[in-house]
């Protein structure tokens, strides 16, 4: 699903000839183009779609709007890292571990699980 965020302009720059902005949509940070609103400023908030700011909006209606979208769940749907969503669709925790070689029990698991798998 691809939605339309609302974000707040945290520092803006240039990248390739291009205004680009970085912004938070509620605790995730991400890059966005500037070139369809080139006025909007530090501390703005503006409604982002595909990693382009479309248009602005006040703070109290993106406020509510990240609210909302957290409460559903869909701010991590959007933006959140697909290897921890299909780790947690496996019922697997993410990260799987820091440790390169595994547990000796662990591995054993595993094989018994894949091995009654059809």
């Amino acid at each position: 699903m691809c939605l339309a965020v609302p974000g707040r302009v945290l520092d803006i720059g240039e990248k390739d000839g291009t205004r680009m902005a970085t912004v938070d949509f509620g605790g995730v940070v991400k890059e966005v183009c500037l070139e369809y609103l080139p006025d909007l400023q530090v501390g703005e908030y503006a409604i982002v779609h595909v990693g382009f700011a479309l248009q602005r909006l006040d703070e109290e209606s993106a406020k509510q709007t990240l609210e909302l979208f957290a409460q559903l769940g869909t701010l991590q749907e959007e933006f959140g890292d697909p290897w921890e969503q299909a780790a947690a669709a496996g019922g697997e925790p993410w990260p799987f571990t820091d440790d390169p070689v595994p547990e000796p029990g662990r591995q054993e698991q595993q094989s018994e699980r894949e091995v009654r798998q059809p």
